[in-house]
């Protein structure tokens, strides 16, 4: 058995308990979703560990394969302490940093041996995620891993109740391998949500503020041998211990940054540093009259609107400053 806070207790097969009971999966208890932001808000402090769970269980709630399962449960397992903070800073301009190097820390791990054991080739399930059509979608379109992370980062973080959750969960329905919400009511209260968490939680200057001073404490030390690529592999707290042994003045610097934030603000005005902001469009497919599947922004006046809203500000930037 297995309880998650938000989609509830779960009998799984004996494949998926000992994949979460291994080494690569528990290590993601430790390695959070928003990168350093957890240094700055402990609030903020979601895991991939959870995220991983909740995949799996979307994916399995919607009728998905026990491959497919499998595949959800351990699409985050390569990803590196503090996240996407390591692909700023390595420039990594396509943030998949976790994916050129999943196939090498899969081969050193103990996941191989425990699918296995029950009859599986890792490979066939975990070399290509596009053989997945409810985990991996391409934006605009509503996937596991989208649809988890929305779903769980509002209800810690935005207080939305189980119960409208778990009525969204029950409205979507699958046709010809695309998610499909059956409603519009619904369609447009999980855009709302989306665009929540974007832009009052990854938008958020504090947030921001954070990946970039980590980004850069990594970057530095990466360059002047402090660390080295093998440790970006440690979980978050393993990596900013040894990030602190170095005892560097710069470093110590950011650090205090970290531990005691400036409070911030948006402005182009004496700013501290600006943002290139990620496309992050969302635009779900909706069951409409007759039985039609549409794009939620056709039928739906809310969604066009705050789709726009999004695509300006996406292309805008942000400009952050310190607030008084």
């Amino acid at each position: 058995m297995i309880v998650d806070p938000i989609y509830g207790e779960f009998e799984l097969e004996p494949v998926l308990m000992s994949l979460i009971e291994s080494e690569a999966v528990q290590r993601l208890k430790k390695v959070h979703q928003a990168g350093a932001s957890y240094l700055v808000n402990p609030h903020w402090n979601v895991t991939r560990y959870e995220h991983s769970i909740g995949v799996m269980l979307v994916i399995r709630q919607l009728g998905g394969s026990l491959p497919e399962q499998i595949a959800g449960l351990l699409h985050d397992v390569s990803h590196t302490a503090f996240s996407h903070v390591v692909d700023v800073a390595l420039e990594n301009k396509e943030e998949n940093y976790h994916e050129l190097i999943r196939h090498g820390l899969l081969t050193q791990s103990d996941i191989p041996d425990i699918l296995g054991t029950y009859g599986f080739n890792w490979r066939d399930i975990l070399t290509n995620d596009e053989q997945w059509p409810l985990l991996e979608q391409d934006l605009p379109d509503l996937c596991a891993d989208r649809i988890d992370y929305t779903l769980r980062d509002s209800f810690h973080y935005f207080n939305n109740t189980l119960e409208e959750i778990r009525a969204f969960i029950k409205c979507l329905t699958i046709e010809t391998g695309k998610i499909v919400v059956k409603s519009q009511e619904q369609g447009e209260w999980f855009v709302r949500k989306y665009y929540q968490v974007v832009i009052d939680f990854f938008y958020a200057p504090l947030n921001i503020f954070s990946a970039d001073r980590m980004a850069k404490i990594i970057q530095y030390s990466l360059r002047n041998d402090f660390i080295h690529s093998t440790d970006l592999l440690l979980d978050d707290q393993q990596l900013l211990e040894r990030l602190k042994s170095t005892f560097d003045p710069y470093l110590n610097q950011l650090f205090c940054q970290l531990e005691v934030p400036p409070i911030l603000m948006e402005g182009e005005t004496n700013h501290l540093l600006f943002q290139r902001l990620k496309r992050r469009i969302i635009d779900p497919l909706i069951l409409f009259d007759n039985n039609t599947i549409v794009k939620g922004s056709t039928v739906s006046l809310e969604i066009k609107k705050l789709n726009e809203s999004a695509e300006k500000r996406s292309q805008e930037g942000i400009y952050i400053r310190l607030g008084k």
